[in-house]
Protein backbone atom coordinates (compact mmCIF):
# COMPACT_ATOMS: atom_id res chain seq x y z
CA UNK A 1 0.00 0.00 0.00
CA UNK A 2 2.47 2.15 0.73
CA UNK A 3 4.56 1.61 -2.41
CA UNK A 4 1.14 2.35 -4.03
CA UNK A 5 1.64 6.16 -2.33
CA UNK A 6 4.85 6.70 -3.16
CA UNK A 7 4.60 5.57 -7.27
CA UNK A 8 1.31 7.67 -7.68
CA UNK A 9 3.28 10.89 -5.45
CA UNK A 10 5.83 10.11 -8.03
CA UNK A 11 3.19 10.39 -11.32
CA UNK A 12 2.01 13.29 -9.74
CA UNK A 13 4.91 15.06 -9.93
CA UNK A 14 6.84 13.98 -12.86
CA UNK A 15 3.12 15.31 -14.37
CA UNK A 16 3.28 18.34 -12.73
CA UNK A 17 6.87 19.39 -14.07
CA UNK A 18 5.88 18.30 -17.41
CA UNK A 19 3.08 20.88 -17.60
CA UNK A 20 5.13 23.82 -15.81
CA UNK A 21 7.24 22.55 -18.44
CA UNK A 22 4.96 22.47 -21.39
CA UNK A 23 2.90 26.11 -20.42
CA UNK A 24 6.43 27.88 -20.16
CA UNK A 25 6.11 30.77 -22.70
CA UNK A 26 8.83 31.61 -25.62
CA UNK A 27 10.40 35.19 -24.52
CA UNK A 28 9.06 38.33 -26.00
CA UNK A 29 12.03 39.86 -28.33
CA UNK A 30 12.53 43.50 -28.42
CA UNK A 31 14.62 45.54 -30.30
CA UNK A 32 14.87 49.53 -30.54
CA UNK A 33 17.85 52.03 -32.25
CA UNK A 34 18.49 55.32 -31.34
CA UNK A 35 21.71 57.83 -31.93
CA UNK A 36 24.72 58.28 -30.03
CA UNK A 37 26.08 61.96 -29.51
CA UNK A 38 29.63 61.63 -30.96
CA UNK A 39 31.29 63.97 -28.19
CA UNK A 40 29.91 61.55 -25.04
CA UNK A 41 30.18 58.16 -26.88
CA UNK A 42 33.42 57.43 -25.22
CA UNK A 43 31.42 58.41 -21.67
CA UNK A 44 28.49 55.89 -22.66
CA UNK A 45 30.85 53.43 -23.55
CA UNK A 46 32.92 53.66 -20.33
CA UNK A 47 29.79 53.18 -18.51
CA UNK A 48 28.23 49.83 -20.30
CA UNK A 49 31.90 48.91 -19.58
CA UNK A 50 31.02 49.43 -15.89
CA UNK A 51 27.76 49.01 -15.32
CA UNK A 52 26.23 49.88 -11.75
CA UNK A 53 26.15 46.24 -10.20
CA UNK A 54 21.89 48.12 -8.67
CA UNK A 55 20.65 48.66 -12.15
CA UNK A 56 21.84 45.24 -13.91
CA UNK A 57 19.98 43.95 -10.82
CA UNK A 58 16.81 45.75 -11.51
CA UNK A 59 16.97 45.02 -15.48
CA UNK A 60 16.75 40.93 -14.58
CA UNK A 61 14.27 42.08 -11.63
CA UNK A 62 12.20 42.65 -14.15
CA UNK A 63 12.38 39.75 -16.16
CA UNK A 64 14.79 41.05 -18.93
CA UNK A 65 18.10 39.03 -20.30
CA UNK A 66 20.18 38.75 -22.84
CA UNK A 67 20.41 42.58 -23.54
CA UNK A 68 23.04 43.35 -25.67
CA UNK A 69 23.31 47.24 -27.21
CA UNK A 70 25.50 47.17 -30.57
CA UNK A 71 27.15 50.47 -31.69
CA UNK A 72 27.68 51.48 -35.51
CA UNK A 73 28.28 53.98 -37.57
CA UNK A 74 26.61 54.67 -40.92
CA UNK A 75 27.24 57.28 -43.07
CA UNK A 76 29.18 59.32 -40.56
CA UNK A 77 26.52 59.38 -37.64
CA UNK A 78 26.19 56.90 -34.45
CA UNK A 79 23.61 54.97 -33.77
CA UNK A 80 22.91 52.19 -31.08
CA UNK A 81 21.19 49.30 -31.36
CA UNK A 82 19.69 47.53 -28.52
CA UNK A 83 17.73 43.65 -28.30
CA UNK A 84 16.33 42.16 -25.33
CA UNK A 85 14.37 39.19 -24.79
CA UNK A 86 11.50 39.79 -21.90
CA UNK A 87 10.22 36.59 -19.66
CA UNK A 88 7.92 38.38 -17.62
CA UNK A 89 3.84 38.31 -17.80
CA UNK A 90 3.53 42.42 -17.72
CA UNK A 91 6.11 43.76 -20.23
CA UNK A 92 4.02 47.33 -19.03
CA UNK A 93 4.27 46.84 -16.07
CA UNK A 94 7.38 45.82 -15.48
CA UNK A 95 8.40 48.46 -17.24
CA UNK A 96 6.84 51.22 -15.02
CA UNK A 97 8.76 49.62 -12.11
CA UNK A 98 11.85 49.78 -14.10
CA UNK A 99 11.28 53.66 -14.30
CA UNK A 100 10.38 53.99 -10.87
CA UNK A 101 13.71 52.47 -9.44
CA UNK A 102 15.81 55.48 -8.19
CA UNK A 103 19.36 54.14 -8.78
CA UNK A 104 17.81 53.30 -12.83
CA UNK A 105 16.45 56.81 -13.04
CA UNK A 106 20.08 58.17 -11.84
CA UNK A 107 21.65 55.53 -14.39
CA UNK A 108 19.28 57.42 -17.33
CA UNK A 109 20.62 60.96 -16.26
CA UNK A 110 23.97 59.81 -16.96
CA UNK A 111 22.98 57.33 -20.34
CA UNK A 112 20.23 59.57 -21.94
CA UNK A 113 22.15 63.19 -22.82
CA UNK A 114 24.94 60.63 -24.65
CA UNK A 115 21.83 59.72 -26.70
CA UNK A 116 20.12 61.55 -29.82
CA UNK A 117 16.93 60.15 -30.67
CA UNK A 118 15.70 59.67 -34.31
CA UNK A 119 12.90 62.27 -35.03
CA UNK A 120 9.78 59.74 -34.28
CA UNK A 121 11.41 58.84 -30.97
CA UNK A 122 11.86 62.67 -30.03
CA UNK A 123 8.53 62.83 -31.50
CA UNK A 124 6.78 60.62 -28.89
CA UNK A 125 8.96 61.77 -26.49
CA UNK A 126 10.99 58.74 -25.99
CA UNK A 127 15.18 58.07 -27.03
CA UNK A 128 14.73 54.77 -28.33
CA UNK A 129 12.64 53.65 -31.21
CA UNK A 130 11.10 50.60 -31.68
CA UNK A 131 12.09 48.38 -34.60
CA UNK A 132 9.81 45.80 -36.45
CA UNK A 133 11.67 42.33 -36.26
CA UNK A 134 11.15 40.51 -39.80
CA UNK A 135 13.29 37.25 -39.22
CA UNK A 136 13.86 35.25 -36.45
CA UNK A 137 15.82 31.81 -36.36
CA UNK A 138 15.33 30.54 -32.81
Amino acid sequence: MKRNILKTVFYLVVAACLTGCATQRAPQRYSSVTGLQPQKADYYRQLHAHPWPSVLKQIKACHIRNFSIHEREIDGHLYLFAYLEYTGTNFDADMKRMAADPETQRWWKETDPCQLPLPDAAAAGRIWADTKEVFFLP
